[in-house]
């Protein structure tokens, strides 16, 4: 790719950009949110026409109008959100859309589905329904579905995000395979760490413009991070999260006692205190989010009483927690957190909208007040708070729901993942919100997979295993080895010597 360009209304997301992908290597396409590497992927899969600019495949000039034609080329892509049917089966996703005849041989379909699935180890059935896997299998399945068009090279769009550490590991030993043959891979991930275990080759883009391309094993990562975010980092370790007085026995601002839920989660108590960040630490399945999907009453509640400031208080909906001053960013900011259709602004009032009823609808005058306040407080990035929200990079998208709890000044804000998926500079200014929440007062419960973000944010950390609360850090103990000793103890001995 040559002198790339491509401009949407308000926004040049490429300018210029020059890329090479090699046979048999894998190359790592890095960058913040909104920095251009799925405009780019997407002018190569088809998706989007370039204004200009060149592309030559093998040595051929190329100008793909379509995604059929990429696929038609030996080009497969998988983007960061699951795009299958939930309604049909594991193999009809798999073959979807690449018979002409209008007959179906289903036996044989199901057959090569299955021998597929078995070679890739993917715990699924042929003939099971899409919907009954987990979002890890069904990105599994989205992959194998590229591999097994004979692709030349193939597009991963952060494959990763929703993986555990065994279908990482799964992912790149096929990945490693398909470099073998003498397909090129281009990885889009924002985990630095697997960039760097698995390319060769990594391209820095940043505001639709080429930083530089780079040998992998030449790179500092703290020059990776440099690079991507134009200038120097803040050295994430100064953040100086907010420790509580530990010496104040004040009455807690959340109190969950023998709380569970019908998600399976085991009764646990809960607390947390006025200007305290704290979180659930685990592995993935260890009931992280179901703990706070619980305190929110996203899933229904099996047992256990709540307090608020001492009181006690029935929280059956949601909509009883937000009037309680309880606010809960979700895990699927796809799924449970964006409303894909509406505006920036829509999203941003939609809850302060529910708790002041729909009946006494904001002005548009209101609502772009109040839009523009947190569009520029969130250093949101969009063309104008009109822009459907959908048009955002997931980042920005993450920053919106933020802004939709922050309008309501919510006493207690749950975060669920509120950094997954999302480039290392907004990370970095997410966390720094999160403690500058928690010197204004407000408590936080901060959820990450990464276990150093939270022990950078947090100041005490609630250790699950197996939908249980296992143990809790605090202080001097909160170090990354202390959390998988907990772990690995389970609840053989439930804190931390």
């Amino acid at each position: 790719m040559r002198g790339i360009s491509k401009s949407f209304p308000g926004v040049k997301a490429l300018d210029s950009v020059d890329f090479t992908l090699r046979p048999g290597e894998i190359h790592a396409l890095m960058g913040e949110n909104g920095a251009g590497k799925s405009t780019l992927i997407k002018v190569i899969a088809g998706v989007y026409e370039k204004d200009s600019g060149s592309i030559t495949l093998e040595g051929k000039p190329i100008h793909f109008k379509a995604p059929e034609e990429a696929q038609n080329n030996g080009i497969g892509t998988v983007y960061q959100e699951i795009m299958l049917c939930p309604n049909l089966t594991v193999a009809e996703n798999m073959y979807i859309g690449r018979s002409h005849s209008l007959l179906v041989n289903w036996k044989q379909m199901n057959e090569q589905a299955e021998r597929l699935l078995a070679s890739l180890n993917i715990p699924a059935r042929a003939t099971q329904e899409l919907s009954s896997c987990s979002l890890a299998v069904q990105q599994m399945i989205a992959i194998a579905r590229a591999v097994d068009m004979d692709c030349n090279i193939l597009i991963l769009d952060e494959p990763t995000s929703s993986l555990d550490e065994d279908e990482v590991h799964t992912l790149f030993a096929l990945m490693r395979e398909l470099k073998e043959r003498g397909v090129g891979i281009i990885f889009i991930t924002h985990f630095l760490e697997q960039a760097y275990e698995i390319s060769d080759r990594i391209t820095v883009l940043r505001n639709g413009k080429l930083v530089g391309e780079y040998e992998t094993i030449a790179l500092l990562q703290i020059e990776l991070i440099s690079k991507m975010l134009g200038n120097e980092l803040d050295d994430i370790t100064s953040l100086k999260k907010h420790e509580p007085d530990v010496s104040d026995v004040s009455i807690p601002v959340f109190e969950a006692i023998g709380l569970s839920s019908s998600a399976g989660v085991r009764p646990f108590d809960f607390t947390i205190q006025k200007g305290e960040v704290n979180g659930f630490a685990g592995l993935l399945g260890s009931g992280r989010s179901e703990s706070a999907r619980a305190i929110f009453t996203a899933d229904r509640v099996t047992g256990g009483e709540v307090r608020m400031k001492g009181k006690r208080v029935k929280i059956k909906t949601p909509l009883h927690a937000i009037t309680q001053g309880i606010g809960y960013l979700p895990e699927d900011r796809k799924g449970d957190g964006i409303i894909e259709d509406l505006s920036v602004r829509d999203n941003i009032i939609l809850t302060l909208q529910v708790l002041n009823g729909f009946f006494k609808p904001f002005s548009l005058k209101q609502a772009q007040e109040f839009a523009e306040e947190y569009i520029e407080r969130l250093n949101i990035k969009t063309p104008t708070a009109d822009t459907p929200i959908k048009s955002l990079s997931g980042g920005n998208q993450q920053k919106v729901i933020l802004a939709r709890w922050l309008l309501t000044h919510p006493e207690y804000l749950i975060l669920d993942e509120p950094t997954r998926g999302i480039d290392v500079g907004t990370k970095v200014e997410i966390q720094k919100l999160v403690i500058a929440l928690a010197h204004e007062g407000m408590s936080v419960t901060f959820i990450s997979s990464e276990i150093d973000e939270m022990l950078r944010t947090c100041s005490r950390l609630i250790v699950m295993k197996d939908r249980e609360i296992v143990g809790e850090l605090r202080g001097s103990q909160l170090t990354e080895s202390a959390v998988m000793n907990v772990i690995a103890k389970g609840g053989k001995n439930r804190w931390a010597d």
